[in-house]
């Protein structure tokens, strides 16, 4: 099968992906092999490819939003089955005994395995993925519609409830790109009004599309304090903007895996019961309960389609911040 293959981190500028012939694997008990119809492209898989994060496993094939056909069903597998359209995202496993997962914290799990990190992941023709972390995908979005949900979604909406934001209340979001414009319709769903920070101006113009009650830079004065916040940006120079403008008790959820150091900043900013919360992964639960608000509120994402072979220029283009819609790579057609 075909495959998109990092042999040794480098900048995305020198294209490490390299497509190759590899060998399709084969399920084991309690895995299904999938089809990949299709993947998404996130900075993590950036931060990745280019070494910042700590790759426990070379070569690797990266991706971790993938909607694809159940292919084939490993020995013991009993809640999937063949030809089932499905969704694998960034946790692969969890070892299901440690005091985190007893408490359904299995996003902490310290043994915990991520697709297109610790396992192979999307951006090839098959995957191999474990049953109790493989997600039914309606069909009411295209696969390539419905990856983004499977991370940039997930992993805004665990923000999102993080963030402590109830109905009625003020969303701050800082950085406008996958995650946020899926966080800003479910905020907008649960009847809460929206504050977008970003930078580019087609980002600025895509959040009043999609229901923003304000847009700025990210060190514009907004009209109002928010009552939580979500910074999405690597940026850690944010943090103290975003504090600035969040109310008294209010939480600012940090929803990157990676982030750049966080500035020296003055103790009012944190003072008064502000709170700041780092997010890691997801849990099962949160996919699950994210792929029926998905559903249930309509969300529509935006992307742009690349070919298999082209997941470096993908890359690149997310890096150089040219990306105004999800990128994905579309392995539907051959």
């Amino acid at each position: 099968m075909r495959a998109m293959v990092l042999q040794a981190p480098a900048p995305i500028e020198e294209a490490p992906l390299r497509l190759e012939e590899v060998e399709k694997p084969a399920p084991r008990a309690g895995e299904v092999l999938v089809r990949v119809l299709a993947c998404g492209v996130c900075r993590t898989d950036l931060h990745t490819v280019e070494g910042d994060l700590s790759l426990p496993k070379l070569p690797l094939v990266p991706g971790h939003q993938v909607v694809g056909i159940v292919e084939q069903l490993g020995e013991g597998v009993s809640g999937l089955s063949l030809g089932q359209r499905v969704g694998i995202p960034w946790l692969h496993w969890a070892c299901g005994q440690c005091s985190f997962c007893r408490r359904r914290q299995e996003n902490l799990c310290p043994e915990a395995q991520f697709t297109g990190l610790h396992v192979d992941g999307g951006y090839a023709e098959c995957v191999l993925g474990c049953e109790d972390f493989v997600y039914p995908i309606s069909a009411t979005l295209s696969p390539v519609e419905a990856t983004p949900l499977l991370c940039g979604g997930v992993i805004g909406y665990r923000a999102f409830r993080l963030s402590g934001v109830a109905p009625e209340e003020r969303l701050g979001i800082w950085g406008f790109g996958s995650s946020a414009h899926i966080v800003l319709q479910v905020a907008r769903f649960l009847d809460c009004e929206v504050y977008v920070f970003t930078r580019g101006e087609q980002h600025r113009a895509l959040a009043e599309q999609l229901g923003a009650a304000w847009v700025g830079r990210p060190d514009d004065e907004p009209p109002g304090p928010v009552d939580g916040g979500i910074i999405f940006a690597p940026a850690g120079e944010l943090v103290p903007l975003a504090l600035k403008a969040l109310r008294k008790g209010g939480t600012l959820a940090l929803a990157g895996i990676y982030m750049t150091p966080i500035p020296q900043m003055c103790y009012d900013l944190l003072y008064q019961e502000r709170a700041l919360k780092s997010v890691a992964n997801s849990t099962r639960q949160d996919v699950r309960d994210f792929l029926q608000i998905a559903a249930a509120a309509g969300i529509r994402t935006t992307t742009q389609v690349y070919r298999l072979e082209e997941a470096n220029q993908a890359l690149l283009d997310l890096k150089q911040g040219r990306l105004s819609a999800s990128a994905v790579l579309d392995l539907s057609s051959p």
